[in-house]
């Protein structure tokens, strides 16, 4: 499946989850301590800003990260993931209700699936001061969504799509530097490779040296 065709299953189940979530639903702890529903929605609804500016902007520069390499600063608990973290939660307090970040998300959403299906693929662009296609930002944007439907688990318990979660285990992967062949789902993967879920006593046995790796990034 292409890129922009995999965007449009990571997001469509979060836009429709958009479109009804409630003030109670809004206020819900998400799976990511700290985030609330409300939180989630804001943070990806700017994530989706950022990848419009980028597809609007290519630049003459060769790509210096691609979507794997992209994920290898992104690491959680460090002081930048919290700062994003206070930012967000002060931003979507502006709002009165949910619906303003909701309704803002499904409007980027629905922007940056049809603006993706238009551009080439292999059109370089800059964001966060790195240069890559937009195939493969675009597979970022997959991978990002994927991993924040399962921590708003809690209001929205389907899992994305097989394809969907096929991403974010080949970028989990290539970042690990081989296939973690440990019996995982790829839920389980997930969680624990972005530092959602701790491994347990097997896992840890079963990974080896490998386990010091975890997360790969968050």
């Amino acid at each position: 499946m292409n890129s922009a065709d995999l965007l449009v299953d990571a997001y469509s189940p979060i836009v429709d989850l958009a479109a009804h979530v409630d003030e109670s639903q809004g206020c819900t702890p998400s799976l990511l301590p700290g985030w609330t529903v409300r939180d989630l929605l804001l943070h990806l609804a700017f994530d989706g800003q950022r990848a419009l500016v980028a597809l609007a902007t290519p630049t003459d520069r060769p790509p210096d990260v691609d979507e794997v390499s992209y994920w290898s600063d992104w690491v959680p608990g460090t002081d930048n993931a919290q700062a994003l973290l206070r930012g967000t939660r002060i931003m979507a307090s502006a709002w009165t209700s949910v619906r303003g970040p909701a309704d803002l998300f499904i409007e980027t959403a629905r922007a940056v699936m049809a603006v993706a299906a238009k551009t080439s693929p292999e059109m370089v662009v800059t964001t966060q001061s790195r240069n890559l296609t937009v195939d493969s930002l675009v597979r970022t944007l997959v991978v990002e969504a994927a991993v924040h439907q399962l921590d708003l688990e809690p209001v929205l318990p389907e899992p994305p799509s097989a394809e969907v979660l096929a991403e974010v285990r080949r970028t989990l992967d290539h970042l690990l530097g081989t296939d973690a062949a440990v019996g995982w789902t790829d839920v389980r993967y997930i969680r624990v490779g972005t530092g959602r879920a701790a491994m347990d006593a097997p896992e840890r046995a079963a990974l080896g040296a490998l386990a010091q790796r975890f997360p790969l990034f968050g």
